[in-house]
């Protein structure tokens, strides 16, 4: 679905707008009442959330010059796993305080709406080659 959307909407547009819904969704997902409930909006989550994957890669790959999109990519990929490398040691500390257990969850998809938002502020005006035209 992302390719659909991209040509439609663009692909700054894509990612920002398909991320911000599915971590909308992560962040309810802790005040499910029922564990159904809970499946059920994760399945959708799921759906939506990796539509940024290839829209970022194409965006990246296509505003920078080609001699640079090696270093591109993998300056992304650094700062992509340098934020998960973290992560699991901020929720192990609130995974062992019963009542802060949602908090994890809910942080994850603050974080990652407040990023959209930057990423959208930053580069909405920056268009690729091929939305030029």
């Amino acid at each position: 679905m992302a390719v659909p959307l991209a040509k439609r909407f663009g692909l700054i547009n894509t990612m920002v707008f398909t991320h911000i819904p599915s971590n909308i969704l992560l962040i309810l997902l802790p005040f499910m009442p029922t564990l159904p409930l809970a499946i059920g909006l994760l399945l959708i989550r799921f759906s939506i959330s990796q539509m940024d994957v290839p829209t970022r890669q194409s965006y990246t790959l296509a505003v920078v010059a080609p001699d640079e999109r090696s270093a591109a990519s993998g300056v992304t990929a650094i700062a992509r796993s340098m934020g998960a490398s973290v992560s699991p040691m901020l929720a192990g500390f609130f995974f062992s305080i019963p009542t802060l257990l949602s908090v994890p969850i809910i942080l994850c998809g603050g974080i990652k709406i407040i990023y959209d938002l930057l990423l959208f502020r930053a580069f909405s005006a920056v268009k690729p080659p091929e939305e030029n035209t």
